[in-house]
C-alpha cells in the first residue's frame, strides 16, 4: 500500500504542476504541503463517520458503502469505503483517483481526497445532501420535487459534464457507466457525475478501442460494446439516452411489474414514438411541463440510443440541441436493445456513405434532409405533428 500511495503521490505533484500551483515551490516544503493535504488519516475518517456507522451510512456504491462524516472543521464530506479484499476494488480505486485527479468541472463530483492505510482504501469526497438523482426520480413521494423545470436542468447539466469529459478535459474519458444512480444532486438538485471507477483514459487522438473486459451497468449499455466490446464516446452517449427517457418518464429502464408491452423503456419509448404519441411516456407525477421541450427530449433521447454508432449525436451536438432555441434533430430509427428477453440490434460502423455530405457524428446526410427525415425545431413555435410522426 506504500507503494500505492507512493504512486498517487506522484500523480498529485504532477497534477499540481501543471496547474501552475507548485512552480515556485519546487521541491520544498511548501510544495509537498499541499501533496499530503490530499491524504486524510484512518483515525480522522473514522471519528468524522462514527467509525462507519449504519446511522452513516449513505448508500451503498459499486465497490463499497458510502458514509457521511463530519470533518473537525466542521466540512461534511462523503466516505467511499471501498471493499478490502477486492482486487477489482483496488483497480478502481487508483482509476478513480487518477482520472479525478485530472478533471474540474461543476457538473462532476469532487475528490477531496483519499485514504490508503494499511488494507484500507478510501476515497472522500463533496457531501452532496440529495444523494443520487435515483432516490427522487424512481421514488413517487419524491418524484414531484423534480419539477420539468428541474428535470430539463438535469439534462442540461449532465450533458455538459460528459461534453467536458469527451472533448473538453486535459484528455478524453469514457465514464462506461453512465446511470440515474450515478448522478448525484448537491442542495439545489444540481448534477454532478459520480463514480469515475469504470472511466478509461483515451490518450491523444485515439476515439475507439476494442476490450474484453466488459464492465457497466445492463440497461444503459450500448450493444455494440455489451456484445463486441467496442467502446467509444458514443457508448456514453447510449447510456445517456437512456437516462434521458427515464428523466422524462420517472421509471427505470425495465420494469417487468409494468407489463410486457411497457416494461422495456427504449421499447416503449420507440412505440409511442412511432404512434405520435410520444408525450404519453411522462411521468404522470408532472402536472405541469413544457410539452415542447419534453417531445424534443424524449426524440432525443432515442436519438441517442439509435443501433447504428454513426447515427447517435456526439454530446456537442447534444449540448448544442440542449442550450439552442433553434435546432435540427433527425427522426430517430429503432433503438439499438429491443426487450430484455429480445436480440440486441447494434452496427458499429463508424463511416458513411461516400454521397454523405454533413456531420458523421450524427449521422445526418444530404440525403436524409432532402428525403424529409431532417425536422427543424424551434422550441418556441413547435408542431407537434411534425414531431410525433416519425415512423
Amino acid at each position: 500500500m506504500e507503494f500505492l500511495r507512493g504512486w498517487l503521490c506522484a500523480c498529485l505533484r504532477k497534477e499540481k504542476s501543471k496547474r501552475g500551483q507548485g512552480e515556485e515551490g519546487g521541491e520544498g516544503e511548501d510544495a509537498e504541503g499541499p501533496t499530503w493535504d490530499f491524504f486524510f488519516h484512518l483515525g480522522t475518517l473514522q471519528i468524522a463517520t462514527n467509525f462507519f456507522s449504519d446511522l452513516n451510512l449513505l448508500g451503498h456504491g459499486g465497490f463499497g458503502p458510502v458514509f457521511k462524516g463530519l470533518m473537525p472543521n466542521g466540512e461534511e464530506v462523503a466516505v467511499k469505503k471501498l471493499s478490502m479484499n477486492s482486487r477489482q476494488g483496488q483497480r478502481e480505486f487508483t482509476n478513480e483517483v487518477k482520472l479525478l485527479l485530472k478533471l474540474q468541472h461543476k457538473n462532476l463530483v469532487t475528490l477531496l481526497g483519499c485514504c490508503a492505510e494499511g488494507p484500507e482504501k478510501m476515497l472522500v469526497y463533496e457531501y452532496l445532501p440529495n444523494k443520487s438523482l435515483d432516490c427522487f426520480l424512481f421514488d413517487k413521494s419524491k418524484a414531484s420535487s423534480l419539477n420539468w423545470t428541474k428535470r430539463y436542468e438535469i439534462i442540461y447539466g449532465v450533458a455538459k459534464g460528459l461534453l467536458y469529459l469527451h472533448e473538453e478535459a486535459p484528455e478524453r474519458i469514457i465514464h462506461r457507466d453512465i446511470k440515474a444512480s450515478n448522478i448525484l444532486l448537491d442542495e439545489l438538485l444540481n448534477p454532478k457525475i459520480s463514480d469515475f471507477g469504470l472511466a478509461r483514459l483515451f490518450p491523444g487522438e485515439d476515439t475507439h478501442m476494442e476490450t474484453f473486459r466488459i464492465s457497466g451497468t445492463y440497461g444503459y449499455m450500448a450493444p455494440e460494446y455489451a456484445m463486441h466490446g467496442f467502446l467509444s464516446v458514443k457508448s456514453d452517449v447510449f447510456s445517456y439516452g437512456v437516462l434521458v427517457l427515464e428523466i422524462v418518464s420517472g421509471r427505470k429502464n425495465h420494469d417487468s411489474k409494468l407489463g410486457e408491452e411497457k416494461a422495456d423503456l427504449l421499447s416503449y419509448a420507440w412505440k409511442l414514438y412511432q404512434e405520435g404519441n410520444s408525450l404519453a411516456l411522462v411521468d404522470s407525477s408532472l402536472s405541469k411541463f413544457n410539452r415542447d421541450e419534453t417531445a424534443m427530449c424524449i426524440q432525443l433521447g432515442l436519438l441517442c440510443c439509435q443501433a447504428t454508432v454513426a447515427e447517435r449525436p456526439d454530446m456537442g451536438n447534444v449540448h448544442l440541441v440542449l442550450s439552442s432555441d433553434s435546432f435540427t434533430l433527425p427522426k430517430p430509427g429503432k433503438p439499438g436493445i429491443h426487450g430484455r428477453g429480445g436480440r440486441w440490434t447494434t452496427n458499429y460502423s463508424t463511416t458513411t456513405k461516400s454521397n454523405a455530405t454533413t456531420s458523421t457524428s450524427t449521422g445526418v446526410t444530404k440525403a436524409c434532409i432532402d428525403s424529409g427525415l431532417i425536422e427543424d425545431y424551434s422550441r418556441n413555435n413547435i408542431s407537434f405533428s411534425s414531431i410525433d410522426e416519425g415512423r
